[in-house]
């Protein structure tokens, strides 16, 4: 039997390391990094920190990006998940120059300015067109449908919510009337009883609560065609819309992207309900 040196890929070691060395030239990521350390502008970020004078240092836009950027080219759009590799990945390291963003902090980099995203796809556009990467001359259109986190039970017109919202009214009466009865009756199941008839009014009192609300604030939606008739509207996401998928209908966006003939780059993506 050959002797081979033993490989143990669940040991723990420490080890002298250069960041800038595992950005090989050549790779994704060292292009990812070269773009956005010299060849951005995000200053566009700048007027969302307000710490100039007191409060703690912020991580600076260039690391938040890269490491978005760097995760979504792997498929990876947690923002749990990259705080992880930042934490573990040597590559997800050298990009964050070893510290490691919460989370939540990660997620409010993505959601809060899209506008300023915006921006720094247009500056990366410009580069392309620089480095001859655009065609400009075939560009192909395509799409798919994507579920937003909106529940599609919280969907509807605005007289269909108003008969939901009159529904949950007369669910919460009769619950109300069930507590009231169970009040007079002192044994130890029938308390149990009215302790879950309680839970059930709240609950039905929350989701009234909630249309009442939604109806209030809000007018209803028009459609974009000649007849412009009303579509239904939902309460979590009114930017979303009811979709029929392949795999049924969803509550989601409809994404379409516009690329490039000669190097399939994306110029232009939107996503709408």
């Amino acid at each position: 039997m050959p002797n081979f040196i033993p490989a143990n890929y669940k040991q723990e070691v420490f080890i002298p390391l250069s960041f800038e060395e595992q950005l090989q030239p050549g790779t994704f990521e060292h292009a990812l990094h070269y773009l956005i350390e010299d060849r951005l502008d995000l200053s566009i970020f700048y007027p969302r920190y307000k710490n100039a004078d007191a409060g703690r240092p912020a991580y600076h836009p260039t690391i938040l990006l890269k490491i978005i950027l760097f995760a979504y080219s792997k498929g990876i759009t947690s923002s749990r998940e990259i705080q992880w590799c930042c934490q573990h990945n040597i590559i997800f390291k050298a990009l964050a120059c070893n510290s490691v963003p919460h989370f939540t902090t990660i997620a409010s980099f993505v959601s809060c300015k899209p506008n300023d995203i915006k921006t720094v796809f247009e500056q990366v556009l410009l580069v392309c067109a620089e480095q001859g990467l655009l065609g400009n001359e075939l560009f192909a259109i395509d799409g798919c449908k994507m579920p937003s986190d909106a529940a599609k039970t919280w969907s509807g017109t605005f007289k269909e919510l108003a008969e939901k919202r009159d529904k949950l009214k007369r669910l919460i009466q009769y619950h109300m009337k069930k507590h009231q009865q169970s009040d007079q009756a002192e044994n130890e199941e029938t308390q149990v009883r009215t302790q879950r008839a309680q839970q059930t009014i709240d609950t039905l009192n929350k989701a009234h609560d909630k249309i009442e609300k939604f109806l209030a604030d809000n007018t209803p939606r028009k459609g974009k065609g000649k007849t412009q008739k009303e579509v239904k509207s939902n309460i979590t996401d009114n930017e979303s819309a009811k979709m029929k998928t392949s795999k049924g209908t969803i509550q989601g966006y409809n994404g379409v992207a516009a690329v490039d003939k000669k190097h399939q780059i994306i110029i232009d993506a939107q996503a709408f309900g």
